[in-house]
């Protein structure tokens, strides 16, 4: 029987292997086809403005910023629209087009994918998505399948930070062209398996350089976050939840809901919002609301209030909240509300109105609190008090305990895993992982609390420049500091910054709670070798190794 669809592009594909009817993350085999000609198309894209660079020739800004954003809407748990897809399809058809135009010369051998003409019909456009599927090859070599495939999925993640950057007006223009170098490079069947994954270590540098560029968007834009406690209980009213990653978005929102009695609570990787100095300042910024992406079906059942997802980790919504969950941005779903950006700005009319009309929660419930705001700006003021804790045997050790959170079972190791660190260490925590430990109460070494919440996987930025400050405060390398880094995975935002950790040297990772079945064995090796990347064990296991 012929495969519907094929994907393994995050870590809950079917048997590690790859979704072959539908997806998981809730896509269907239409919504698939139609991702995989967007990404087909955006390697006939990326081959011509490879071309145009290399004759010297710039990108226009805006053309980049599609790029971006149609790489983005293929990652994930993001759009699951198939009439989105089409309109994308459309837009890229023209780029393609437009950047030809502007090439004197179109080598005479192009990949086929150049001069593809996108057919007017979405039955057509589904047949024709067949030869852009991952396996439509068979005769393709498997490593050079591996690699491609995990360049493709680092550029998914990184036009995820490059949209989040270019929505506040920072654009860099190395970031931007990578995109066509890096499409370019997946149909050269002139490069290695050296070539691709050589390609894989600049993609890296890339990306940590669209990371700073985020980071300089996001603290210049809402200032640096500070240590800031955060309700996690509820309070009586009208509300809305956010969700997703998208800082102005919820500005936006704050402005619109400010003086109107509606609390707004933000909900899974949007909570490291409140420590931002110029969004806190809204009152009605009132708390965070559930746990990680994966339970929003359940703590979203019947919610009588409104939820805006900004961003990734949107799931299948049920029945009972379908008429309160928004969309906006690169997200979507068939038949839910998208709230769309006219002149540069977004009317939240329709979900503050709904939100009143449902009236919220009744009653207010006893008041709890964790604590978030430790970016690289506050952790880096302290770092000659944190040397000297490290230098006085206060603080034995890191452990970096970041990454994705997901529904696969394995993944209550890192709740065990920070359990079982010893008291005089410290966990440094970022993106939705956290939500497995972060209510817990870990103490406290002198004034220091035990667990340091670093911010979303958007923030990945602070982690590596904590890391390389304390290196080089000490006058040693990352690989040489009492640290760990035990990362979890789920989609290719986790790629990108794997790719990025590696590219910097950085060692002895353990990942988890399964390898990438895009990584074929020998390159896993590679990996293995370079790098001494280590599959998870048990948490027993992993923290003898480490602390000997």
């Amino acid at each position: 029987m012929e495969e519907l669809m094929f994907c393994y592009q995050c870590e809950q594909t079917i048997g590690g292997k790859g979704c072959t009817k539908a997806g998981n993350c809730g896509k269907d085999a239409e919504v698939a086809a139609l991702q995989d000609l967007l990404v087909y198309e955006l390697k006939g894209i990326g081959f011509i403005g490879n071309e145009l660079l290399k004759q010297g020739k710039s990108i226009d800004k805006e053309i980049s910023k599609f790029v971006a954003d149609a790489c983005f809407s293929t990652l994930t748990n993001v759009n699951f629209d198939p009439e989105r897809f089409i309109c994308f399809l459309k837009e890229a058809e023209k780029v393609k087009e437009n950047l030809k135009s502007q090439l004197k010369n179109l080598p005479s051998n192009v990949p086929e994918c150049v001069n593809y003409k996108l057919p007017n019909s979405k039955e057509q456009m589904l047949q024709d998505a067949k030869k852009a599927g991952i396996m439509y090859d068979q005769t393709l070599d498997a490593n050079i399948r591996s690699l491609r495939e995990t360049l493709i999925y680092g550029l998914k993640g990184m036009a995820a930070y490059a949209h989040h950057a270019h929505v506040l007006g920072y654009i860099d223009e190395e970031v931007n062209n990578f995109f066509y170098k890096g499409f370019a490079a997946t149909l050269d069947n002139s490069l290695s398996v050296d070539d691709l994954f050589n390609l894989t270590m600049e993609f890296g540098k890339i990306n940590l350089k669209c990371m700073e560029l985020l980071d300089k968007a996001n603290t210049q834009t809402y200032g640096n976050p500070v240590p800031t406690p955060v309700l996690i209980t509820k309070k009586k009213g009208p509300f809305i939840v956010v969700s997703g990653h998208d800082l102005k978005d919820l500005y936006e929102l704050l402005v619109q809901t400010d003086g109107k009695g509606i609390n707004i609570y933000t909900h899974g990787e949007m909570l490291p919002a409140h420590g931002y100095p110029e969004l806190k300042k809204f009152k009605h910024l009132i708390g965070n609301f559930g746990g990680a992406w994966q339970d929003q079906q359940k703590e979203f059942d019947n919610l009588p209030g409104c939820i805006l997802m900004t961003t990734n980790c949107l799931q299948k919504p049920r029945d009972s909240y379908k008429d309160r969950i928004f969309t906006t941005s690169i997200v979507g779903w068939p038949q839910v509300q998208h709230i769309e950006e006219k002149n540069g700005k977004k009317d939240f009319t329709p979900i503050i109105n709904k939100a009143l009309e449902l009236g919220g929660f009744t009653e207010d419930e006893p008041e709890k609190t964790i604590l978030v705001g430790f970016g690289h700006n506050i952790v880096l003021s302290l770092a000659d008090k944190i040397l000297d804790a490290v230098k006085q045997g206060q603080i034995r050790h890191f452990f970096l305990i970041g990454g994705c959170d997901g529904a696969r079972p394995g993944r209550n190791y890192y709740t065990e895993f920070a359990q079982k660190t010893p008291k005089d260490t410290i966990i440094l925590t970022l993106a939705c992982g956290k939500y497995r430990f972060n209510k817990m109460d870990f103490g406290t070494i002198g004034e220091f609390p035990r667990l340091l919440d670093l911010g979303q996987c958007n923030d990945s930025y602070s982690a590596i420049k904590i890391a390389l400050g304390l290196a080089d405060a000490l006058k040693c390398t990352v690989n040489d500091l009492p640290l760990s880094l035990i990362l979890s995975w789920y989609e290719q935002k986790a790629v990108c910054i794997l790719l990025t950790l590696l590219s910097l040297g950085i060692k002895n990772i353990y990942l988890g709670p399964s390898l990438p079945a895009f990584i074929s064995p020998d390159v896993l090796q590679v990996l293995i070798d370079k790098f001494n990347i280590k599959p998870i064990s048990t948490p027993d296991e992993d923290l003898k190794v480490i602390l000997g």
